[in-house]
């Protein structure tokens, strides 16, 4: 028994080292994540001003004064000056851009990350639920490695390594490099980032200045070793993502079981007649005049919401749950007018799809784009990769 124990424990750390986990799930987690932000940044822009910016309610004093409290990061904290804001808008729409498109991932990342502390701790009132999840899901994907498939990034080393250059020089990535280093150095100087996050962003510039450095010149055991860790870094991020799935819904679930509200179907009653959560207001009232319909709906939401968590056990269960939950957030987008939202929570829903769902999917939508009529394989060679996928992740 002991002799098993050991081999099962070497070939789950032999997984976790030697291979990248569920590269497909992180790859649609961090397409929907990115596509979430930049939507909602592109659909806001009108109103960046209201939201974040000088002409916000909760004003940059305001601000800045519960800030010194919970000590949250934003750099629009650095200055009030409306040129300043646009910058930092602007740039959070281009880091969720370079993400979405997997673009320097490891940078884009941590850009991105700091696009959606930033804007959303300037202004904390102003986000919902699936702006909480993006929050906590920005953090992880840095330390996740996003990029392996799907991405730019995967297409430039696959080119590389047809053309027997797998080792180039990256110039462009130097260039990143370097401008966030000057960057870096500045703020730190001058007091602006000090303390946790100061640690934290010098970590990361040496932890990349430290991966380029041993690619370059010690591409044998020593690689070998720094691939292995950033392996295990991000089966750890992949498994914290999929807990905080688990918590949240279990979270919302068992709150809901224990309130009165979704007990006599009063907690989707009344939103159905809410005006600023009713775009369809004829088709809103429709479904709260039926009462099996609120019913259905209200102990579904409960049941399917409790239930998930423990469906990770069947493989079955869990994609009959995971259908189901994602057809509630696209539900709530038409019915309730939370678009973003529910494309937040469907992302991070994601992350437990099927990986032979995920390439049936691409090669079904790549067929369709490029019209040469192939629907549902799998190519061969695209199958072999995935063979470590985590058996949790489906």
């Amino acid at each position: 028994m002991p002799g098993a124990l050991d081999r099962f424990i070497a070939r789950g750390l032999a997984k976790v080292t030697g291979t990248t986990v569920a590269p497909y799930q992180t790859a649609v987690i961090r397409i929907g994540f990115a596509l979430t932000e930049l939507l909602f940044l592109l659909r806001e822009w009108p109103h960046r001003d209201e939201l974040y910016g000088p002409g916000s309610p909760w004003s940059w004093s305001m601000a800045k004064a519960l800030i010194g409290t919970n000590h949250a990061f934003t750099v629009l904290m650095w200055s009030d000056s409306r040129l300043w804001f646009e910058i930092v808008y602007t740039g959070a729409i281009l880091s969720a851009l370079s993400l979405l498109l997997g673009w320097r991932t490891r940078t884009s990342a941590l850009f991105f990350m700091i696009g959606v502390l930033s804007l959303q701790n300037r202004s904390v009132f102003e986000g919902d639920g699936g702006d909480n999840v993006l929050h906590i899901m920005a953090i992880y994907l840095v330390f996740a490695r996003c990029g392996q498939v799907w991405s730019l990034d995967s297409r430039r080393a696959r080119r590389r390594a047809a053309e027997g250059r797998p080792g180039a020089t990256d110039r462009t990535g130097l260039v990143l490099w370097a401008a966030g280093a000057v960057c870096l150095v500045a703020v730190t100087a001058t007091g602006l980032v000090s303390g946790f996050w100061a640690v934290a962003f010098w970590v990361a510039l040496a932890a990349q200045a430290l991966w380029w450095l041993l690619g370059r010149y010690a591409a044998g055991e020593p690689r070998t070793v720094a691939d292995m860790v950033a392996n295990l870094m991000h089966a750890g991020a992949m498994l914290v993502i999929v807990v905080e799935v688990c918590f949240i819904y279990a979270d919302a679930g068992w709150f809901k079981i224990q309130g009165s509200h979704w007990q006599d179907g009063t907690a989707l009653y009344y939103p159905l007649h809410i005006n600023d959560f009713t775009p369809w207001p004829a088709f809103s009232h429709l479904l709260a005049a039926s009462g099996l319909v609120v019913m259905v709906i209200t102990y579904g939401t409960v049941i399917v919401q409790v239930a998930f968590p423990f469906t990770l056990l069947n493989r079955k269960a869990k994609n009959v749950l995971l259908v189901l939950m994602m057809c509630e957030h696209a539900g709530i987008a038409v019915t309730l007018g939370l678009p973003f939202f529910s494309l937040a929570m469907i992302s991070a829903d994601a992350v437990f799809l099927p990986t032979s769902f995920l390439l049936w999917f691409a090669s079904r939508a790549t067929g369709l784009l490029s019209g040469s009529g192939r629907r549902g394989r799998v190519p061969a060679q695209r199958r072999e990769p995935e063979a470590a996928a985590s058996t949790l992740l489906g």
